[in-house]
């Protein structure tokens, strides 16, 4: 009788789950992403797509390139560890620039049988169940005869291959435009019913940024005013003749951003003057949710289209939510649909909310279901699940399809591999035995050199010097930030050598080293004309806004200058040395410090007063890099009629006097992007204004130097001005001055002496350690206390130059500084006064 109980009872919660197990959960995982495949919750979907095999324009046979092979040859394997039940399926790509390739095949009787074979071939040698037609475009009628043909032989073949090969039939499915009519072109829907197990409705991007001058519902279950909605859609797929249980809906993870015309003008269909914050104005819905965090957003739900939508400043963002998605699940249900399908799955959040809506209360009831027969059995089953690291998500080359990771075109890089690279023989035979032939330069953090592995890769080779005050920590801090953060704006890390007590870090090796090698060197800076500087301002934005704004954590470099971009062999920028960087909280406005480090010139007054860094320290440092980058100047010399006024002044002088073009680079003659140079110069000024309230964020940067906002607003006088605001203050004396000397790959730049030249200037104004007529050092040397008599010397020497000092008096014990404070009145040409306890010989 007991045993007739469980059965009953296991019987019965099987039924309960039958309707649940035969709803389909698909979901689309593309390569090109970069999301480990291991991170995937599979446990969530009951077929996984992998996207995307690719035909071959001549032989029309399926071909998946060796970037992807490793991904796609263990996918199934991979996904099945978590979910032994899920089906995989291998996707070809067969729209946008592949449209006229898949034409041409299915025109062909020999060009369809290479494609049949092959895709046959592609799916079992890689493990799959399953094959996916994805983005067909309907076409002409004759092209629309010629694929059934192609879907009918292809269905035939599917079908007779277990016959020959022992086999289940693989799955066949597609992944159709949102409608059976596109532009007048119809699908030949009858051949689709009877070639495909079931269709992916692609029920999204009905209104794109990049078109549409409103604000759209882009994935609307409903539309009062147009047919353009999902419900209509799905309605006219079956009226059309496919029938609603060969549909899958698709879900979209990913929103649109447009830029409103009027901020106060935000409901569905507000004048929009086009896309914001990416290429295409696509995010996927893990950025969204951010931006809802970190800036305190609280979305509008709107019943009546059921879509979610939320304005930030100027930008407007259309996306579904959870209760969205719940709503459409329940209508595809509903409609007797087959099941959903999501695109993408690496868009959704860090904790699965969007693909949990649906199964949320399968898996509480099978957890009571299973608790139950573990009870009436007396036995323990848990399925274990591990919790799915963070990984950002990428762009895809799909036009207006897979581009909802709101970073840019090609920006994500593969999963980085870190060699562990454990013998030192090996990194000195790269190297040559560090030789000086080999050798780039010499940063704080020791020497870097340029080596090339067995395999012919080129390295550069950072190596700790023995007496290098930076040490371990920054190596710590430079490895554990790098391998973390994947983007093509970024220097890659690609390992670590620790034997015999050695530290050393093995990077990309970049050609054309450092921007500083072309910006400062009158030769050199004519490879660097417009459009290359264009780019590199571009490159630096971007990597930028992903460690601000699209990275998993915020990353404040706190050491961004021009030799600290480095440029590939087209002269792309890649932003480097990450050893003083700092992770900052997304939901974090500022936070201090007393150790103050970094770059003089590049380095905002907040920091150096008390100590404060926030996101805006970095866009500080960007406008400096702006203002080098058009102009070909220095931080390190003064300017103006009298050379009397740091770059920033003198940027600010010209640009209030509408003489912006005379700061311009002279080797610049390229009059037609005149505008453009003015642009750069006024946004430069607005990231180095003195407030750091007052800065742009770097999403606003990069709108203003794209000409996305109709004005670009006024600066104000810029930091460390010699006519400064009434309200500014002198740098805090209770702050800890410390500086590095940091890797440039090119050649060491004294960073201790220029900081201290920029405490003297910046103290002028009013005096706290100066006096007109008796400048006065009681200090430096007491907090600094590593840096030489004769370094002071220099410190104080450009210090004092600024001032019409005519007689000077320092106070120091050492003779060496007795021998300095002799040495700086000569070449004042000043005298140089006694100051209490005095020898009496001076």
């Amino acid at each position: 009788m007991f045993k007739i109980n469980v059965c009953l009872l296991l019987l019965l919660s099987l039924l309960k789950f039958a309707d649940a197990e035969t709803w389909i959960r698909s979901g689309y995982w593309y390569s090109g992403s970069e999301f480990p495949v291991p991170d995937i919750n599979s446990e969530l979907f009951t077929h996984l797509v992998c996207a995307f095999a690719h035909i071959n324009t001549s032989s029309y046979e399926i071909n998946i390139s060796p970037s992807d092979e490793p991904y796609m040859s263990t996918f199934t394997e991979i996904v099945r560890r978590k979910n032994p039940s899920a089906k995989t399926l291998l996707s070809i790509w067969a729209g946008a620039n592949s449209s006229s390739t898949f034409y041409d095949m299915i025109n062909q009787s020999l060009g369809r049988r290479a494609f049949i074979e092959s895709s046959i071939t592609a799916a079992r040698e890689h493990g799959f169940m399953g094959l996916d037609l994805f983005d067909v475009f309907p076409s002409t009628s004759a092209n629309m005869t010629n694929m059934e043909s192609f879907l009918d032989e292809w269905k035939e073949a599917i079908d007779s291959e277990p016959k020959y090969t022992d086999t289940s039939p693989l799955i066949l499915t597609m992944g159709a435009k949102y409608s059976p009519v596109m532009e007048s072109m119809i699908y030949p829907v009858n051949a689709i019913r009877r070639t495909f197990n079931w269709v992916h409705v692609l029920s999204f991007d009905y209104h794109l940024p990049s078109k549409d001058r409103f604000t759209g519902a882009h994935a609307a279950l409903y539309d009062p005013s147009s047919n353009l909605s999902t419900d209509y859609e799905i309605n006219e797929w079956i009226r059309r003749g496919l029938p609603a249980n060969k549909l899958v809906l698709g879900l979209p993870y990913h929103g649109y951003a447009w830029t409103l015309v009027n901020p106060n003008d935000y409901a569905i269909g507000s004048p929009a003057k086009g896309l914001a914050m990416t290429p295409d104005g696509s995010i996927s819905y893990r950025h969204i949710k951010w931006y809802l965090n970190s800036y305190g957003v609280q979305p509008t739900f709107n019943s009546t289209y059921v879509v979610n939508y939320c304005k930030i400043g100027l930008f407007w963002i259309g996306f579904d939510d959870v209760e969205v998605v719940k709503i459409k699940v329940s209508y595809g249900k509903q409609k007797g649909l087959l099941g959903y399908s999501v695109f993408q799955v690496p868009n959704d959040d860090m904790y699965w909310t969007l693909s949990r809506a649906d199964t949320f209360k399968l898996e509480q009831k099978k957890k009571s279901s299973e608790q139950i027969s573990n009870d009436l059995i007396d036995s323990k089953r848990r399925r274990g699940r591990s919790k799915p690291q963070t990984r950002i998500t990428g762009d895809s080359p799909i036009n207006n399809v897979c581009s909802h990771s709101p970073t840019w075109d090609n920006t994500m890089l593969p999963e980085k591999k870190i060699y562990n690279l454990e013998s030192f023989a090996q990194v000195a035979a790269a190297t040559d035995n560090f030789s000086c032939e080999n050798k780039l330069g010499k940063g704080g953090f020791g020497p870097v050199y340029k080596g090339e592995l067995d395999n012919g890769l080129q390295i550069a080779i950072k190596r700790l010097s023995k007496g290098s005050t930076q040490g371990t920590e920054e190596l710590k801090n430079e490895l554990a930030l790098t391998t973390t953060l994947q983007h093509v704006n970024l220097v890659k890390v690609l390992g670590i050598c620790t034997e015999r007590e050695e530290q050393m870090l093995v990077y990309e090796y970049m050609p054309n080293r450092s921007l500083d090698m072309y910006l400062f060197d009158p030769v050199k800076r004519l490879c660097l004309d417009w459009q290359k500087r264009v780019q590199i301002i571009d490159g630096v934005t971007q990597g930028l806004l992903y460690l601000q704004e699209y990275s998993q954590v915020t990353i404040i470099h706190r050491d961004l200058k021009a030799s600290n971009i480095l440029l590939d062999k087209e002269m792309k920028p890649r932003i480097s040395d990450f050893g003083i960087a700092k992770i900052f909280q997304k939901d974090e406005n500022a936070a201090s410090t007393r150790r103050i480090i970094g770059t003089y010139g590049y380095v905002p007054p907040e920091y150096v007063k008390g100590g404060i860094y926030s996101r805006k320290y970095d866009v500080y440092s960007f406008g400096v890099l702006l203002l080098q980058i058009i102009s070909g100047k220095k931080t390190s010399c003064l300017y103006g009629l009298h050379k009397n006024i740091n770059l920033l002044q003198h940027a600010y002088e010209l640009w209030k006097n509408d003489n912006s073009m005379d700061f311009m680079d002279p080797s610049l003659d390229d009059t037609s992007s005149t505008c453009k140079m003015k642009i750069c110069l006024q946004v430069a000024l607005l990231c180095v204004q003195e407030r750091w309230e007052d800065r742009p964020s770097m999403l606003e940067v990069s709108s203003m130097l794209k000409n996305e906002t109709d004005s670009v607003p006024v600066p104000n006088m810029p930091a460390f001005s010699t006519c400064r605001s009434p309200d500014s203050q002198n740098i805090c004396s209770s702050v800890e001055l410390c500086s590095v000397n940091m890797l440039t790959i090119t050649q060491e730049i004294p960073r201790d002496i220029e900081d201290l030249c920029m405490t003297c200037k910046a103290s002028f104004q009013p005096a706290a350690i100066f006096t007109t007529e008796q400048p006065n050092i009681q200090s430096i040397i007491n907090h600094n206390a590593h840096i030489s008599a004769a370094e002071s010397l220099h410190v104080m020497y450009r210090g004092f130059k600024l001032s019409e000092t005519r007689a000077l008096s320092i106070a120091g014990e050492s003779a060496s500084w007795q021998l300095a404070a002799r040495a700086l009145a000569r070449r004042l040409g000043v005298a140089l006064l006694p100051w209490p306890g005095a020898p009496h010989q001076l």
